[in-house]
């Protein structure tokens, strides 16, 4: 490897680690982040903090100022070039006098896909694409699937015993895992914009499904119902209008019961159904219209398989508690038909395991 691509290595991971910070405030914008260097060190800093906000290279020349003429800027993703909620990045990147931008990927947005590598070219701006691309696409690629199918990124999680079990084999599943695992939980969900569990989990634990203490943003709470069966006095019910609460049911579901719900402040959305559920496609679709990025699925072993049958699953978040509970009748996580042979088990990657008090959290993204 030459110094130049290891020194370019070096800073771009800088940048990724800077777009990161801004996970949970910026979508359905990518994370970005960006970084000054003049002569070997760094200038200026700066990440895309919030939706709306200025983007990352604004921010770093900010910070630069005036050592910005001259410089390489390093930015984890192409710099925009449209009007935006904010003006171009690349007349910002002009106007300051950079000598050379080192983006780890072209953003795929139809707006720029391209245009702002070129338009920095033509302008005597060097410009270099795929340092750190792999760590980039990974880091952004809820924005990428949300451009890519219309669809937003699917987060399974759910916590079990080594034995594999969410439950015991009379439903009990307080608490499978410590305080600080349930305190990661909620970390998650206020990054989200939807957490998504089925009626057999509202009946069975009345949930609030919210994060404690709020994180940066508020979760809109999609509860799989076909036949409106969620009780009015349940906690998301009662808690409608401070938190968003979308029940998705059957077209065929009792109009009285809807109207009820929505005098309560609900949410009813009507999807066509199959064996008294919804077609999970027409949810993923409706979700993605509303330009929902990352959806959190903390439903049961049934809805959990019914994603994982349909391959909708992105990444799997696995909380492993060191219990055994044991009962050929207690449940285990993913339910539905499944798989008919260990070939054609899906495969996670890009493993990551991590110490949580006394339990581990496994992560790993899907391959289809």
């Amino acid at each position: 490897m030459s110094t130049q691509l290891h020194d370019d290595l070096a800073f771009m991971r800088q940048a990724l680690l800077l777009a990161e910070r801004g996970r949970g405030a910026v979508e359905p914008n990518p994370l970005v982040g960006a970084i000054v260097v003049r002569d070997g060190r760094v200038v200026g800093t700066g990440w895309h903090q919030r939706f709306g906000g200025p983007h990352a290279e604004v921010l770093a020349l900010a910070e630069a100022g005036a050592a910005a003429r001259g410089s390489t800027v390093y930015v984890s993703l192409e710099p925009c070039c449209h009007q935006g909620k904010t003006p171009p990045c690349t007349d910002a990147l002009l106007k300051a006098g950079v000598r050379r931008v080192v983006a780890a990927m072209t953003d795929p947005f139809p707006q720029v896909a391209g245009r702002g590598a070129e338009l920095l070219r033509q302008a005597g701006v060097r410009v270099e694409v795929g340092v750190g691309c792999e760590e980039a696409a990974h880091l952004n690629a809820p924005y990428l699937k949300l451009l890519r199918t219309g669809r937003p990124y699917v987060i399974a999680k759910w916590a079990m015993t080594l034995d594999g079990r969410i439950a015991t084999h009379t439903g009990s599943s307080r608490w499978v895992t410590g305080e600080a695992a349930r305190e990661r939980v909620h970390a998650l969900r206020g990054r989200v914009d939807g957490i998504l569990t089925g009626i057999g989990t509202v009946l069975a634990d009345d949930p609030l499904l919210t994060a404690r203490p709020p994180g940066p943003r508020v979760a809109t709470r999609i509860i799989l119902d076909s036949r409106l069966r969620i009780p009015r006095d349940s906690q998301l019910v009662r808690t409608a209008r401070q938190f968003p609460l979308l029940i998705v049911h059957s077209r065929s579901s009792d109009p009285q019961l809807r109207e009820q719900l929505e005098s309560a402040g609900c949410e009813c959305l009507a999807v066509d159904s199959r064996s008294d559920r919804p077609y999970l496609e027409a949810v993923l679709d409706e979700l993605g219209r509303r330009r929902m990025t990352n959806l959190l699925v903390e439903g049961g072993s049934e809805v959990l398989g019914s994603f994982f049958g349909l391959r909708a699953v992105d990444e799997a978040q696995v909380f492993i508690a060191p219990k055994i509970v044991g009962g050929r009748h207690a449940v285990s996580p993913v339910g539905g038909a499944g798989i008919p042979r260990m070939n054609e088990a899906l495969a996670a990657s890009d493993l990551t395991i991590e110490r949580i008090g006394p339990d581990v959290l496994l992560r790993g993204q899907l391959r289809y």
